[in-house]
C-alpha cells in the first residue's frame, strides 16, 4: 500500500498558511511527554481503537520518532479503513529537531 509523505519543511510551511490539519503523534505516552510537537497523542497500538478520532475532512499528518512506526500506521489505516488523507511525516520528530527546531531534544 503506497503511504504518502510530508517532509518537517512541508509541515512547517502548512502550519505557517494556518491550513486547516490534524496531527496525530503515535509514539508512546512516555516519548509523548520527553518531546512533542503538540499532536494528538494516540499510541501505534490503540490506534485501531480510536479511528473515530481521526479526521476524515481534512489533511491528517501522522508522526512518530523516524517515520517508521507512522508509516506502518498509516498502511493499516488506508487497509482497514480506506483512509485517503493521511500523510507520513518523513524522519519523524528527529527530522523536526534537526531541520526546524533545534531546541528539541532528541533520543
Amino acid at each position: 500500500m503506497n503511504v504518502k509523505g510530508i517532509t518537517v519543511k512541508e509541515l512547517k510551511a502548512l502550519q505557517d498558511s494556518k491550513e486547516d490539519y490534524q496531527l496525530i503523534d503515535v509514539r508512546e505516552k512516555h516519548e509523548f511527554d520527553f518531546v512533542n510537537l503538540d499532536g494528538l497523542l494516540i499510541p501505534q497500538g490503540d490506534i485501531l481503537k480510536h479511528v473515530d478520532k481521526i479526521a476524515t475532512d481534512k489533511k491528517v499528518v501522522v508522526h512518530c520518532r523516524s517515520g517508521a512506526r507512522s508509516a506502518n500506521v498509516i498502511s493499516a489505516l488506508q487497509q482497514y479503513h480506506q483512509l485517503e488523507n493521511l500523510y507520513n511525516l518523513t524522519g519523524g520528530i528527529l527530522a523536526w529537531s534537526r531541520e526546524i527546531d533545534s531546541s528539541l531534544p532528541q533520543y
